[in-house]
């Protein structure tokens, strides 16, 4: 998973539509796309459950996913939590640099990863 210029549309999207359909199953509603995937793994992380959030804090949710899922390859570890409660998190290796539709096949990876793993629905 640390190479995502080899990664291509055929090798994760029907690992990806299962994952939505999994998703759709568990909150009545179908994720519209990655950044709606990122935003449910991101309030699973904080671990409030749903609420409303601001602008700033739906973005925050979006890091926090990012980093949670990529975490998973070593690209980040946690640091704590802020006195808040939201987690903090640091970069420990370079993300590989890649064209927008390989970055975002290489993040579907890691969110795939996740949910065989650690929040196993898959």
């Amino acid at each position: 998973m640390d190479n995502p210029n080899n990664v291509s549309v055929a090798d994760v999207e029907p690992t990806w539509n299962l994952l939505l359909d999994q998703l759709e199953k568990m909150v009545g509603k179908r994720p519209a796309d990655l950044n709606a995937v990122l935003f449910l793994i991101g309030i699973q992380e904080l671990g409030t459950g749903p609420r409303r959030f601001s602008k700033e804090q739906k973005q925050d949710l979006l890091h926090i996913a990012t980093c949670r899922v990529l975490s998973l390859s070593g690209y980040y570890a946690l640091d704590g939590f802020d006195k808040d409660g939201w987690p903090s998190w640091t970069l420990i290796k370079p993300i590989p640099q890649t064209n927008l539709a390989a970055q975002e096949y290489f993040i579907q990876q890691h969110v795939i990863q996740y949910f065989e793993q650690v929040v196993p629905i898959l």
